[in-house]
């Protein structure tokens, strides 16, 4: 059943995952165009985050353009899986981390400020697990943003391309004080800037300027698909020779459906996979039918492929850009 039909606040934070105000009281303004009071607004926001709906408000970071990421996994036995996935996530830099149904059965999300970091990082997950980590670097994202509209069948507006420019240190310092997203108070640029020591408009202006540049890919709600109802959630991958998997890739971003998409390396013979694509569902076999469509529909149908489905979420948060000393 689509939450959305019944919970009023939903509807508001689905039209706001993207182009949120940056005004100095943006849930009035918010509210001013669904006929509501600020405190309504608010008082929705809170009971969305504090059911899990609603992950944050806030930034969503291109990938590389504020320090570095990568998706790595790693395959145990499921009995081990609850023990492995405490230390995964005990890692600050990891920001998602979910089991997937495949030999490879923990899949993460690492971001640090340093390669150096990064290769820290997943180097103590190998010590403290017992289990090697695949390594899968970007190389091209196709469409990266995941705000697709709950509401419409294809809303999304697609994030594509690179960022313009890095991030300043400045940047870098607000993207890190936003990391789990701003607060949800009726000012929430000011308690920001106080926080910082900073002016209310210098925040303001900062994040607008990270979203003209691309650094910020939307600045808006982030919510939890899977906890409205979009639990059929496949991330599918082909192998696809290294000449054409632009073109195919470019072809896969537009599909109908597609709520990610991107060109990563391999890993030898232990993941033969380069073009990673996401569909979010709420039925398995459903799900399954489209990807079969869209891979008939791009070129896809003979290329080595497989579907991984996720099965449970260990961790779903902001990319983390602050720095944290390793336990």
């Amino acid at each position: 059943m689509n939450a959305l039909l019944h919970d009023p606040a939903l509807v508001v934070a689905d039209r706001w995952q993207r182009d949120f105000p940056l005004s100095d009281r943006p849930f009035a303004a918010i509210g001013h165009q669904h006929d509501l009071t600020e405190a309504e607004v608010l008082s929705g926001f809170k009971r969305l985050r504090d059911s899990a709906m609603l992950s944050r408000v806030g930034a969503v970071v291109r990938p590389h353009a504020a320090g570095i990421s990568t998706l790595a996994a790693l395959s145990c036995p499921p009995e081990d899986l609850p023990r492995v996935a405490a230390i995964v996530c005990a890692e600050h830099g990891v920001n998602h981390n979910y089991e997937r149904e495949h030999a490879f059965n923990l899949w993460f999300v690492v971001t640090a400020l340093s390669e150096s970091d990064l290769l820290a990082i997943l180097a103590r997950i190998e010590r403290h697990t017992g289990y090697g980590v695949i390594d899968l670097r970007l190389q091209q994202p196709y469409h990266i943003d995941l705000g697709f509209a709950l509401a419409a069948k294809d809303g999304r507006k697609p994030a594509q391309g690179s960022a313009s420019r890095q991030a300043t240190a400045d940047e870098q310092k607000l993207l890190a004080a936003m990391e789990d997203g701003i607060p949800l108070v009726e000012t929430p640029f000011a308690a920001m800037a106080l926080r910082l020591g900073w002016s209310e408009p210098d925040v303001r202006e900062m994040i607008g300027a990270m979203c003209k540049a691309g650094i910020i890919s939307r600045f808006g709600c982030v919510i939890r698909h899977r906890s409205v109802g979009y639990t059929a959630n496949a991330m599918a991958v082909w192998d696809v020779p290294g000449e054409i998997t632009d073109c195919i890739g470019w072809r896969l971003a537009g599909e109908p459906g597609v709520t990610l998409c991107y060109r990563r390396n391999r890993a030898g013979t232990q993941w033969p996979y380069n073009l990673f694509a996401m569909i979010h569902g709420r039925d398995k076999e459903a799900v399954k039918a489209l990807i079969a469509t869209i891979a008939q529909r791009t070129g896809l149908s003979d290329y080595p492929s497989d579907i991984l489905f996720s099965r449970r979420c260990f961790a779903q948060r902001g990319a983390r850009f602050s720095a944290r000393e390793a336990a």
